[in-house]
């Protein structure tokens, strides 16, 4: 493993996000009124109007790759090639919700008299609050407003205070694209998160909401948008299992692990943060898995092509990781790799790290680590991983290696997550 991420990238990432301008609930107000006068008219245009715009804006985010991968690359801290990736995942949903927009069906129904029928169509619902994280500050944002607008929605989006660049970015492309105006509405601020986060959620012209983001938050979230009786899509945190029986396939599993584990530097709502592997193959997974991680991660020159671990966000997401490992060592687990930061490490960069050992009674066990740390337990047997699994107090994705059918569907129907692959 290479440490050479540059100290002046490692500040830029630190402190450009608090170069952008700071908007407030007054500017947030404004947005919501621009975005729901756009929407008397946009509402009207055809879906395949909407496809256009929509093509088009994804067009232009193949032909600018490169300039905004190297935006996520700078601001998120992600090395350049998990940023192109991330551009073209983006891209793909503007392609993909632009074929929905021409797929607006409603239907009829038996009314409960004869000869009646109960005919239902699909309208918009007006302006749509999105709230999205800085961990994917292109493809959370494309996700959530490429089905609003092709449903002829508008949009106020927030995005996260450590990543508006990509954001103000995408608003740019979106205008080249023949966005009308008004439709799509970019509200920046780092001085006041809250106040902006509140008014988008409490005002009475915003009919629905969308965030991705914490648990904690979602709560705040939900209950402030209770008080106009929005609809709400959320997408919160996780603490995903990964199961590992004795007859896994370990090339699979090993490619499956290492992709979902450090993708991100590990800071992903469905990264697998608990790791259990039964008892008859424990110790060759860790030194395969060990292996794998001296030889594919990489740390570097974010720029680099073959460098495959970037820094964490901020020193705040650090701390938490530092505090977590810590309490595991102090209560048994032993770093086979990793496991604390050398003295010449740039700022915000943490080690690929993997924890052996590991028991319910450590704080990773029931907290979101959001860091490159995989925390391995031991267990015996299928009635034994299940409750171990689901002692977490959340539950979003989870995996399950075998190469027993039957066993897989046992395992992903007795998980409480809501979503399992196998």
């Amino acid at each position: 493993m290479v440490n050479g991420l540059r100290q002046s990238q490692a500040q830029l990432l630190m402190s450009s996000a608090h170069r952008i301008l700071s908007r407030s609930s007054e500017d947030t107000n404004a947005a919501i009124a621009v975005a729901q006068r756009a929407f008397t008219t946009f509402q009207h245009t055809t879906p395949k109007e909407r496809a256009r715009i929509l093509q088009k804006w994804s067009d232009l985010m193949t032909e600018h790759l490169e300039t905004l991968a190297k935006i996520l690359m700078y601001e998120n801290g992600r090395p350049i090639a998990g940023a192109r990736q991330e551009i073209q995942y983006a891209a793909g949903f503007f392609d993909w919700f632009r074929g929905e927009a021409e797929r607006s069906y409603g239907y009829t129904a038996t009314g409960t008299t004869p000869g009646n029928r109960v005919i239902t169509i699909q309208q918009p619902v007006g302006v749509v609050g999105v709230l999205t994280p800085w961990n994917f500050p292109s493809a959370m944002i494309t996700r959530k407003i490429a089905g609003a607008i092709a449903a002829g929605c508008t949009v106020v989006l927030k995005p996260a205070a450590e990543t508006p660049y990509s954001a103000l970015a995408l608003a740019e492309l979106g205008e080249r694209a023949g966005i009308p105006k008004g439709v799509f509405n970019v509200v920046t601020t780092n001085k006041h998160v809250q106040e902006v986060g509140t008014a988008v959620t409490t005002h009475k012209d915003v009919k629905k909401i969308s965030f991705t983001g914490s648990t904690r938050v979602g709560k705040l979230l939900m209950a402030q948008a209770s008080s106009t009786m929005k609809k709400c899509s959320f997408e919160l945190g996780g603490n995903a299992p990964f199961i590992v029986f004795h007859d896994a396939d370990l090339e699979k599993t090993m490619t499956g692990l290492l992709a979902g584990k450090f993708r991100g530097s590990g800071q992903t709502c469905v990264s697998p943060n608990r790791i259990y592997v039964q008892s008859g193959i424990y110790d060759a997974f860790i030194a395969r898995f060990t292996k794998q991680v001296r030889k594919q991660m990489r740390t570097g020159v974010v720029e680099d092509d073959q460098t495959t671990l970037g820094c964490v966000i901020n020193s705040k997401a650090l701390d938490k990781i530092e505090h977590l490992v810590a309490d595991a060592k102090s209560k048994g687990a032993e770093a086979v790799i990793g496991g604390e930061r050398g003295m010449d490490f740039p700022s915000n960069l943490y080690p690929a790290t993997i924890l052996t050992n590991m028991n319910s009674e450590m704080e990773a066990s029931q907290t979101e680590m959001f860091g490159p740390v995989a925390t391995v337990y031991r267990f015996d047997t299928e009635k034994d991983v299940i409750a171990q699994a689901n002692q977490s107090e959340v539950g979003l994705a989870a995996y399950v290696y075998t190469e027993n059918l039957p066993v897989a569907w046992r395992v992903a129907e007795a998980l409480q997550g809501d979503a399992a692959s196998h």
